[in-house]
């Protein structure tokens, strides 16, 4: 099915997960979205939505099934094809997210180290917050340099339940 010239489909799905429901979105190019739900449907500008809550969309239901088995506790690679959409500089920064091991995490300014930015640690912090499919794309997994649990799109509990399934090894600092 190809998207309607001038507006993308957009496809997405619930899903019920053990950190509360998430809306997953997805177009023909690839998952675009994982959000913390709300009862709204989402919202983008110059899309066209359309709700496929039996996940039949190829994207979506590999997204799903790749989530429920990472939330049942199996270390999964995640392989869904991803189409988030992002300056240069971010897609780094997400590239980077990806890159920190299932059960660890990195600090900002490893993070920013690692794209070899070593200055940019609040630029970091930034692509970090935007980024839109968090758990496939573990931004969760990034800590203060203290070693304390910072900002998370999700909640900072909902953050130290991803690091405790994961069983990271750092310790984890109550905020």
């Amino acid at each position: 099915m190809s998207e309607p010239q001038g507006r993308k489909a957009m496809h997405y799905g619930y899903l019920d997960s053990s950190i509360g429901k998430l809306l997953l979105a997805a177009s023909e190019r690839g998952l675009a979205m994982i959000q913390f739900a709300t009862a709204r449907k989402p919202r983008e500008v110059g899309a066209e939505w359309h709700a496929d809550d039996a996940f039949q969309h190829p994207v979506l239901a590999q997204a799903k099934d790749e989530l429920q088995r990472y939330f049942s506790g199996e270390h999964v690679t995640f392989s869904v094809p991803l189409a988030a959409e992002g300056t240069e500089f971010q897609h780094r920064v997400w590239q980077a997210l990806s890159d920190i091991p299932y059960g660890e995490t990195r600090s900002y300014g490893q993070l920013a180290a690692h794209i070899h930015s070593p200055k940019s640690v609040r630029a970091v912090g930034a692509a970090n917050g935007r980024n839109p499919l968090p758990i496939i794309v573990p931004c969760h997994r990034v800590i203060g340099s203290d070693g304390s649990l910072t900002g998370f799109a999700g909640g900072i509990d909902v953050k130290r339940r991803l690091l405790a399934l994961e069983a990271c090894q750092q310790s984890l600092a109550l905020d």
